[in-house]
């Protein structure tokens, strides 16, 4: 299904690929900013040592300036890709459609085709950009921040790998939930495109037969269920942000509890790598709840691409 699909990509792949590149290397500048910035806290600022803060300041302004540089190409290139794919999938579909046999024009209704040329492939773009950018980002972000979290200070990042697998488990309860949803939620789109065609094309019958009452009353039905289904996804997936804020803060008060010891009672911390740790919980957390919107997308992405592969076949 993904083979067949990706055949559409072709002149895209440079786009994609250099997406992937400036993803990987915008982490590189954001996992060295906050040690850049403990190495002035503690030699330069704490030591008094004026050389030390103008050398680390000025990698400071660069480290920034080139994860600034790399996440906007990024994006740039992202979209770029993405658009690119959607239009290549749709001039294909609407290609191969025109050489459908009666026996597959049965088969598809015409609002089906309209759904797929639109909304599926829509979700399949929007599921292709995060996932050359943030699905990318996102892994890298998190192993990279757990490992320098070790290597600043073992004991306080057993608090943050607590953190980080209760608020894995919780997003994945949500997001599971949140998937049988949509699932159902995107069949809905034919029925209602099936009844905005039927009153277009038949609206003299309509009319004729004073119906429009019982067809306002149709597609009203046909738009509530969607509307239903919907806000019980949304209502699902609003969980992420509390759950989120909570554990970041938590895990926060935890580090500020226990650095505090580490500082002024056991002397085997220094406020620089205090701050360092408290950069790297943000970004792991940050990038765990990027992971779960991405398993979102894709998840309702995955019965669009059956739809359109369908089409294509």
């Amino acid at each position: 299904m993904i083979r067949k699909l990706l055949k559409s990509l072709r002149e895209y792949k440079k786009p994609t690929l250099l997406t992937i590149f400036c993803a990987a290397i915008e982490v590189v500048f954001e996992i060295l900013i906050p040690l850049c910035m403990s190495d002035l806290l503690d030699f330069g600022i704490e030591g008094g040592k004026m050389s030390i803060v103008v050398k680390d300041g000025t990698w400071l302004i660069v480290l920034a300036a080139l994860q600034l540089l790399t996440g906007v190409l990024a994006a740039v290139l992202g979209a770029k890709a993405s658009a690119g794919f959607s239009a290549n999938l749709r001039q294909d579909i609407y290609d191969n459609v025109q050489t459908f046999s009666f026996s597959n024009i049965d088969k598809f209704s015409t609002s089906s085709i309209v759904t797929r040329l639109t909304t599926d492939v829509t979700n399949i773009q929007n599921a292709y950009q995060m996932i050359i950018r943030i699905a990318v980002r996102a892994p890298l972000m998190l192993i990279s921040s757990m490992v320098m979290c070790f290597v600043v200070n073992a004991d306080m990042s057993f608090i943050f790998l607590g953190a980080i697998v209760f608020l894995a488990a919780v997003l994945v309860i949500i997001m599971l939930r949140a998937m049988k949803i949509f699932n159902v939620a995107f069949t809905k789109y034919d029925d209602l495109n099936a009844s905005v065609q039927e009153n277009m094309s038949g609206i003299r019958v309509v009319k004729s037969y004073v119906r429009e009452d019982y067809e306002n009353e149709k597609f009203k039905k046909a738009s509530g269920n969607l509307y239903n289904m919907f806000k019980k996804a949304e209502s699902t997936l609003a969980f992420n942000n509390p759950v989120m804020m909570l554990v970041i803060y938590a895990c926060i008060m935890a580090i500020c509890w226990f650095g505090a010891k580490f500082i002024v009672v056991d002397k085997t911390l220094q406020i620089g790598e205090l701050t360092s740790l408290f950069s790297y919980v943000m970004g792991s957390l940050m990038s765990l709840m990027m992971l779960s919107m991405i398993f979102v997308m894709i998840t309702m992405s995955v019965a669009s691409m059956r739809r359109i592969t369908e089409v294509l076949r």
